[in-house]
């Protein structure tokens, strides 16, 4: 779809500032509508323009704000081609000298890995955040104006930088956020508990280190979404038998990321399907399936350790490394 630009400017007292926050929306639950507004799970995604989501609260008014509808989709559904095009908008006005931050709104079902592409892609300096809700804009308790509101703020901090989340009042660092339930308006936590701070009553009280890098750079993402490398999970279990690594290696995929039971451990069985895989050109990275800790050791495997990086993340990494 093609994005559309529109803007306030504020009449508030903030609005003499030389700040301006970018709002690129994405779609998400942050927009989703539903017929009855007590059902905050039977809903339709993506519904609300993001004009629609910022005119929605009125607090907000006292900020200068430009919009772009970057995509409309169910986060479920994000792809690598709106990955290019977000990154892309991203990096256009972040360059521009008046743009003190990003927020991008989001679905949470894939938050996590978008935040981490668009940190190892980027890595800003200003900051960039993605905000969410885990209820519809017609939800009677609805949490996205209140997390949009914290966003726009912790965009505008001079304190902040690099890609972070907002939600629930939580700011989480890209590399460490992880969505870890599935109903709840706080459904989002930092692995380790690497929160780098809260907001209360829009103030940031700054509590860990914001995200740091160096950025690969858009020329890394450059190629055609459909001739990016094939990247695939697989998971040990009781019983893993490297069926189905095999299985992808005859389907041509490029890398492997397995999430391995404690300390990245792995079947037998497992390990040498990946191991053959590894032989035969396949990229393998080895991650943990616990939500918190990194994979510790293990050199002697054989098969690269991905630190603490889930296994989404892992990917993600491992796709841009491919493509370098």
């Amino acid at each position: 779809m093609s994005a559309e630009k529109s803007s306030i400017e504020g009449v508030g007292p903030l609005s003499t500032t030389a700040s301006r926050v970018v709002i690129l929306g994405t779609g998400g639950t942050i927009a989703g509508t539903a017929a009855n507004a007590a059902d905050n799970v039977g809903y339709q995604a993506a519904q609300l323009g993001v004009d629609h989501l910022v005119q929605a609260v009125p607090a907000l008014a006292s900020h200068r704000l430009e919009m772009q509808q970057v995509a409309q989709l169910d986060s479920k559904d994000m792809d690598i081609a709106t990955w290019q095009r977000l990154a892309q908008a991203v990096a256009t006005h972040l360059a521009r000298p008046e743009v003190a931050g990003i927020v991008i709104t989001h679905g949470t079902d894939t938050m996590e890995e978008s935040a981490y592409f668009l940190q190892r892609v980027l890595a800003p300096t200003k900051p960039v955040v993605l905000t969410c809700a885990m209820r519809p804009a017609t939800a009677l308790q609805a949490d996205g104006p209140q997390n949009l509101l914290d966003a726009v703020v912790l965009a505008q901090d001079a304190r902040a930088s690099g890609v972070l989340v907002m939600a629930a009042g939580r700011v989480h660092a890209a590399e460490q956020v992880q969505k870890a339930h599935s109903y709840r308006i706080d459904a989002f936590r930092s692995r380790d508990d690497a929160l780098c701070g809260v907001m209360e009553e829009g103030v940031l009280r700054e509590w860990g280190a914001w995200p740091r890098g160096e950025a690969l750079g858009l020329d890394r993402i450059a190629k055609p979404a459909d001739q990016w490398p094939q990247v695939q999970i697989v998971l040990n279990h009781v019983g893993a038998d490297g069926l189905l690594v095999d299985a992808l290696l005859g389907l041509g995929c490029a890398g492997l990321v397995v999430a391995g039971t404690g300390n990245g451990t792995l079947s037998e069985r497992l390990t040498q399907a990946l191991l053959r895989a590894q032989a035969q050109g396949v990229r393998v990275l080895r991650c943990s399936r616990c939500d918190a800790g990194p994979v510790i050791g293990g050199e002697d495997s054989g098969l690269p350790s991905a630190g603490a990086l889930s296994a989404v993340k892992a990917r993600v990494e491992l796709m841009l490394q491919l493509l370098a």
